[in-house]
């Protein structure tokens, strides 16, 4: 499931161009897809957040894998960017179903003390996307269209409920018994961001995403600019894209990913010995300066690899610690609440960094984005270090106070 969620969203960015080309749309504009996206994400899992704790993580697990399934099936109807927007809106919002469902499983699953490994297998996911789903679809965008990768995971995201539905049983946990309102709903978001750890984690969710979008949405890109084009065969037949070979971004992710696929699960059993808060901090000061390096360094084609696979290990080395510290910051009644709140928070910071890359990819180029990048991810180094609390067990449940 994860895998699929994972590939469905991050093929957009390095397909950018092919849509771009497709639908006549301005580079300015590109950004668009990925700020609707997650701002429908982030609206869909407030809601469905607090649903989660009432209802189980099975059940939030089976219809948003069953609603993105028919969400993805839909871009087979595309007809403009508009309507384009649109698709992706849908999507989003069912995505926004399953945020922050798995690690919130996870949470309610496995002791704390193995969270860092779990956390890292199911995780592991998003990498196995960027190796696999990818390079596929984005060859499939090339030869058969760029909606033919989102109908193909419409597919794969079927076996996924499938597979829920037969294996994945429901973790005994208490769930929340109180009726849901939206007032009630509301003040208990207001009741979690008044806690400073959990609005620390969700400064640092915000800082990390808004990072991440900065640096990539315009990547392949500007690697498309960046070299001169060269002609490729796909289904046999003879194709340049936009000055860039389909076999350079494919490949590119490809390895990028495969090293994210090792990172993040050795990251996330090794901060369940040594903690959580010094794996993150470190990798955060690792992607900084590679970030800045960028740019100055790719100037041939080899190089590029080396720089995604570092950006792609220190992201899997920050992702796995810090999920498995967010599970045991509020007590499992809330756990779906704060991880969906954290998650919608954390895709707003992607909303806005691919909006504003796009005007500082249109104003000064690519560079000038990897250096907003870089102090972003600054900003989150200084939060994690200063606030975010570093927990060796779960919160326990505090009694709510008795009225007078």
């Amino acid at each position: 499931m994860v895998f699929t969620a994972a590939s469905q969203t991050i093929i957009v960015t390095p397909i950018l161009p092919l849509i771009g080309d497709a639908l006549n749309v301005p580079e300015a504009r590109w950004g668009l897809l990925i700020t609707v996206y997650s701002i429908s994400l982030a609206l869909a899992a407030l809601i469905m957040g607090p649903v989660s704790d009432r209802i189980g993580r099975r059940r939030i697990l089976l219809l948003g894998s069953g609603a993105l399934a028919v969400a993805l099936a839909l871009h087979g109807l595309v007809t403009s960017f508009g309507t384009m927007l649109g698709a992706r809106a849908v999507a989003g919002a069912c995505g926004g179903i399953l945020s922050g469902a798995a690690v919130s499983y996870v949470g309610d699953y496995f002791p704390y003390e193995r969270r860092g490994w779990a956390t890292g297998w199911v995780m592991s996911g998003i990498p196995f996307g960027i190796v696999l789903g990818v390079p596929i679809g984005r060859v499939l965008a090339a030869g058969l269209g760029f909606l033919t990768p989102f109908v193909a995971f419409s597919a794969l995201m079927v076996g996924a409920f499938v597979l829920i539905l037969l294996v994945v049983p429901q973790p005994e946990v208490d769930t929340e018994q109180s009726r849901m309102t939206i007032v009630g709903t509301v003040t208990n978001y207001g009741r979690l961001l008044s806690k400073p750890e959990v609005l620390a984690a969700a400064l640092t969710y915000f800082l990390m995403y808004l990072g991440l979008s900065l640096l990539v949405v315009y990547l392949p890109e500007w690697l498309t600019v960046h070299f001169s084009p060269l002609d490729v065969t796909v289904f046999g037949k003879p194709l340049t894209l936009a000055g860039l070979d389909v076999d350079f971004i494919a490949t590119l992710f490809l390895v990028g990913g495969l090293a994210g696929v090792v990172a993040g699960p050795m990251a996330g059993s090794f901060s369940d010995r040594v903690g959580r808060k010094p794996l993150i901090i470190v990798a955060c000061i690792g992607l900084i300066i590679v970030t800045l390096a960028l740019t100055y360094v790719v100037t041939d084609r080899w190089v590029a690899y080396p720089a995604y696979i570092g950006i792609m290990i220190f992201f899997s080395m920050r992702m796995s610690p810090l999920q498995a510290l967010l599970t045991a910051l509020v007590p499992a009644k809330q756990r779906g609440s704060f991880l969906s709140l954290t998650i919608a928070i954390g895709q707003m910071g992607t909303a806005l960094g691919a909006f504003v890359a796009g005007i500082l990819y249109a104003g000064g180029g690519y560079r000038t984005t990897t250096f907003a990048s870089a102090a972003t991810v600054l900003l989150l180094v200084l939060l994690v270090w200063r606030f975010l609390p570093e927990p060796t067990e779960d919160a326990v449940q505090q009694p709510e106070p008795v009225a007078a």
